[in-house]
């Protein structure tokens, strides 16, 4: 706890550095000097101190920049800047560290700085300082393959073994290749000063006992086991690896074969809780790295585990922003587009993409819709339809979709041409998007679910028609079966009798895309988030089934 003359020199320092216009480098140092004491005798009063750390770096740089300030003034400040963010970097904050740590790279070759926004927009470098922090026990992280996860857990876990050089630590993963590369690397910010400056930052440790056989080395004195360990799934760890300050699980789960069988997810839990999670000392902390390939999955399971822990965080981040259709990962240097990220999920099965770059897995075993039992088609015949219809499952409040399919039916076919799928809460827009549909494909009848304000949507939606004189037999009719059961009994009729359009023409951030995907993800063995298009389809089924025009409970006509 800071004492009361604590307290008058931070108030001291902060005035100072408010007041003066420039830097003062004296002062500047002996803040380091006194933050440093006051930082390593507890910890817990670093809040006030880093606050003036905060501000100095953003005037430091503020000034090295400027194009009022002389190079020998820019010089100065940039100096100061790396020194109040050297001082950072020794007290455990992690963005000053990886910052620093990189200080002498070519911007082009760096790791954190070009991503270091997104990262931080993501909430990676907010749960790592909090686990540091130690208001965190637990920590997952799923992105896209190749999004940097796994080397940014080498460079925190570089700062670790500085800051606790007394503790040892273990890295897990279902390949020794991997463990290998992980050892590698660590090794190499550790020991390449030209590199990295990690011994300016621990100018007291030196890396010894190195072992890349066993791929593990330690810092600073003798302990009963190294600084890093690294292994795999497959070693035999039993009295070999220890962890007492972290253990980083990486993908335990090798590849799509491995989570398509229960059995072996079941297997490689008990790796984990037997095997590697065994390996800790009490009070050691976990950080989780994968991709999630299914809801049994290791992940899976401690999100079930620890539901409600607020000392435990899942941070999920997909390809793509859902709200602006743009990159998550556009890194500086780099990064990946949304048109790259497109062209993936063209060339991939949409299960596979959902896993591995939107991070929701999916239990294949209980899909009731797979890619090869849908009918596809590239062109519609040439002739008129006999029929072109629709049915509205509408949307009321929540996470639910409105959806409405467009079919034109051939004889015994129906040909799904176009679509809504809006989760938009908006009842205008989706009065004139319903409205827009209708006219511009002449659907010539429309059936409204008329449970959720259904009846309502259907009437507005008849008043526009008939403002333009548009003509559809637009009918509402309530749903009074199990929705589970409706649309698990109608699925066959619908893989007979329904075609899709051919993967390349849609695009999968449109409507036609969001149906199939939320199409090909219903599972009957599990949860699903969106059910509103097979149930809607299940609808469909029903409406030609059991007779066009037969039993609505209410019938509307825009004017013929």
């Amino acid at each position: 706890m800071l004492s009361n003359d604590d307290i008058k020199l931070i108030q001291g320092f902060r005035r100072k550095f408010s007041e003066d216009v420039g830097l003062d480098p004296e002062m500047i140092r002996a803040f380091i000097d006194f933050g440093s004491a006051v930082i390593e005798a507890d910890y817990g009063d670093r809040k006030p101190i880093l606050r003036i750390s905060q501000y100095l770096i953003k005037k430091a740089m503020k000034i090295a920049i400027s194009p009022e300030s002389s190079q020998a003034e820019s010089e100065e400040a940039l100096y100061l800047y790396w020194q109040v963010r050297l001082f950072e970097a020794q007290h455990r904050q992690l963005d000053s560290y990886l910052l620093f740590l990189e200080r002498k790279r070519d911007p082009s070759e760096k790791f954190y700085q070009p991503k270091r926004k997104l990262l931080m927009k993501h909430g990676l470098i907010d749960a790592l300082q909090r686990m540091l922090d130690d208001e965190l026990d637990l920590l997952a992280i799923s992105m896209p393959p190749g999004t940097g996860k796994t080397t940014l857990s080498k460079f925190f876990l570089s700062a670790v073994i500085g800051w606790w050089p007394k503790d040892f630590n273990l890295f897990f993963s279902h390949s020794s290749d991997i463990a290998r590369m992980y050892y590698d690397g660590v090794l190499d910010i550790v020991t390449d000063k030209e590199e990295y400056a990690w011994q300016e930052v621990f100018p007291s440790l030196r890396p010894n006992k190195q072992n890349a056989k066993m791929q593990q080395f330690n810092v600073g004195k003798y302990k009963p086991f190294p600084s890093l360990q690294c292994t795999s799934r497959s070693s035999n760890n039993a009295g070999v690896v220890r962890c007492s300050k972290y253990l980083m699980v990486d993908d335990l789960v090798a590849g799509i074969e491995e989570a398509l069988n229960k059995n072996t997810l079941e297997k490689l839990w008990n790796i984990y809780s037997v095997d590697a999670r065994q390996r800790k000392i009490d009070g050691c902390k976990e950080i989780h790295i994968a991709t999630r390939w299914s809801v049994a999955d290791c992940i899976g399971r401690l999100k079930i585990m620890y539901e409600g822990d607020k000392r435990v965080a899942f941070i999920e981040v997909p390809d793509i922003d859902p709200k602006t259709e743009e990159s998550n990962f556009l890194y500086d240097y780099n990064g990946f587009t949304a048109e790259f990220f497109h062209e993936q999920e063209m060339a991939m099965d949409d299960i596979s993409y959902q896993c591995l770059y939107k991070q929701e897995p999916i239990e294949r075993e209980g899909l009731l819709y797979h890619e090869d039992e849908l009918r596809r088609y590239l062109a519609m015949p040439g002739e008129e339809p006999d029929a072109i219809l629709g049915i509205c499952d509408s949307k009321s409040t929540g996470i639910d979709y409105m959806f409405l399919p467009v079919f034109y039916q051939y004889g015994d076919d129906y040909y799904l041409a176009d679509c809504i799928c809006d989760d938009s809460s908006d009842f205008g827009v989706q009065y004139g998007r319903i409205a827009e549909i209708i006219l511009e494909h002449n659907v010539q009848q429309c059936e409204f679910e008329s449970n959720a304000g259904g009846d309502r949507i259907a009437f507005e939606v008849n008043k526009r028609l008939e403002a333009v004189n548009g003509r559809c037999n637009i009918t509402t009719k309530p749903t009074e079966t199990n929705k589970e059961t409706r649309i698990i009994v109608n699925s066959d009729w619908i893989k007979k009798h329904c075609l899709f359009r051919e993967k390349g023409n849609f695009s999968p951030k449109d409507d036609y895309g969001r149906m199939m995907k939320f199409l090909l993800s219903y599972s009957v063995a599990g949860k699903n988030k969106h059910d509103d298009v097979p149930d809607g389809l299940a609808n469909f089924a029903l409406f030609v089934t059991r007779g066009i025009g037969r039993r609505q409970t209410m019938i509307m006509r825009s004017p013929i």
